[in-house]
């Protein structure tokens, strides 16, 4: 009889949080290989000393901690070259001039460098200005420029580059994105970084996203790391990425930033050494074609 049907039956089956694959091949013991090989990258063009990669974001996405933690990585102990805010849920941006961080390996700097911008903001006078974003991207403002909520940089300014050279150039924009906040983002937000993206991709500017807080976003991941590829969750964010800015997902990496750790550790390194290596190899080959080879 109905009545006598255990209720437990009646439940349905939660889905499983991963998958029994991870859907994308990682190899977690490329750490070294890794580290090598960009310690050891140099550039096709002698006239230039180092490839500019611009790092923009929402405010508290983690762009200052990422450009730490990858000189975490070739320093093998904690750092903190780009100061970062340590007030939690912060309204306004602790970046306030464009500010270039070299990545150093030991006692040599690598020949690329980290300019991070003042965090975006939904609203139209607040945070970064797409403008001053996009000329940054273009090599137009110098290093130290104070950004203006309300007023975007522009020609016949102190700081205005009137025809830059390829070193005052960027060849790569990353965008630095939280994960755990990814679907909540604000539609004007959003507004902003596609302006970003549909102008630089004018001038085929490669455009890559680091997503951070995947720990945070994701239990699975927060308890193993190595889960990343086989979270459900994960690729659910990745994709939500995708659809929002328009970067295809081969273009979007997971990382977990260093935040409160004392030492590094391999499996938060590779991750974080595998999207620098698309980075810094998709800006030399745009640094590659800029030259006319």
């Amino acid at each position: 009889m109905a009545g006598n049907v255990d209720s437990k039956l009646l439940v349905p089956p939660q889905p499983q949080p991963e998958f029994n694959e991870p859907w994308r091949k990682f190899d977690w013991n490329q750490r070294d290989v890794l580290k090598k090989k960009l310690e050891e990258f140099t550039l096709s063009n002698e006239d230039v000393k180092y490839i500019k990669i611009l790092v923009a974001g929402e405010i508290g996405a983690g762009k200052s901690s990422f450009i730490n933690s990858v000189n975490n990585v070739f320093q093998e102990r904690i750092t903190s070259r780009a100061l970062v805010s340590s007030t939690a849920g912060q309204s306004k941006s602790f970046t306030t001039k464009l500010k270039p961080s070299r990545i150093k390996s030991g006692d040599k700097f690598l020949p690329y460098v980290f300019t991070d911008i003042m965090g975006l903001e939904p609203k139209v006078l607040a945070g970064s200005q797409p403008e001053d974003i996009i000329n940054a991207v273009f090599g137009h403002v110098k290093d130290g420029y104070k950004f203006d909520e309300s007023e975007p940089i522009a020609q016949g300014k102190e700081h205005y580059i009137s025809d830059p050279n390829l070193s005052d150039q960027a060849f790569c924009l990353v965008y630095v994105v939280a994960a755990d906040t990814i679907s909540f983002t604000d539609e004007k937000l959003i507004d902003k970084l596609k302006i970003i993206r549909h102008r630089i991709s004018d001038r085929d500017i490669p455009q890559v996203i680091v997503m951070t807080k995947i720990d945070e976003a994701c239990p699975l991941v927060k308890n193993d790391l190595r889960k990343v590829y086989h979270s459900k969750k994960i690729k659910e964010k990745m994709q939500t990425c995708s659809d929002l800015i328009g970067v295809p997902m081969c273009n979007i990496f997971p990382v977990k930033n260093y935040h409160d750790e004392i030492d590094t550790n391999p499996d938060v390194d590779v991750l974080i050494l595998k999207a620098l290596d698309q980075i810094v190899y998709l800006a030399h080959d745009r640094l590659d074609s800029s030259s006319g080879w």
